[in-house]
């Protein structure tokens, strides 16, 4: 597993590590309005997945504020965000923010994500910071966990994965 801190304290991330080169894993999240999401619902497209903390944070919501002003110069790259936000609290918070090129997704009830990608934080329920390309035919080809949870990703990295994946 990935060696991560959160607040400079490891913690245990539940799950299976996921590698580039590994086919992604399927999970099921609830969107914004309560309706279940699968990674099947965005087959044959190019993803961006982020796992962020809380959107209610600093870094995550610089994050995704970041990825949702990126997104429109990704092409054909669909760009999905997961915590373990309430959807409610994730649907308040796009509105604030002005976030419309970014679906935030909630893995409160079941840490399906969370666990299907080695996200999850035994210590605190949370979800850390995470970044994964997947690819049109469901193969991951980019991977950052980020060492430090409160940290920022590597925003140009992620960025070119996601434009040069097919």
């Amino acid at each position: 597993m990935a060696n991560v801190t959160f607040g400079g304290k490891p913690v245990t991330l539940l799950g299976n590590e996921v590698k580039a080169g590994d086919k992604a894993p399927n999970f099921t999240v609830l969107a914004n309005d309560m309706s279940e999401v699968t990674l099947n619902d965005t087959k044959g497209q190019v993803r961006l997945i982020t796992s962020v903390p809380s959107l209610d944070t600093g870094v995550c919501d610089a994050e995704t504020r970041r990825f949702n002003e990126e997104a429109n110069s990704l092409g054909n790259v669909k760009v999905l965000t997961v915590s373990v936000d309430l959807p409610f609290a994730q649907k308040r918070w796009c509105a604030a923010a002005g976030i419309e090129n970014v679906q935030t997704l909630s893995d409160h009830r079941a840490l399906s994500f969370g666990e299907a990608y080695g996200v999850a934080i035994q210590e605190n329920r949370l979800l850390t910071r995470a970044v994964f390309v997947v690819d049109s035919s469901d193969t991951v080809t980019y991977v950052e966990y980020v060492s430090e949870a409160t940290n920022h990703p590597n925003y140009e990295a992620a960025l070119e994965a996601a434009k040069s994946a097919k």
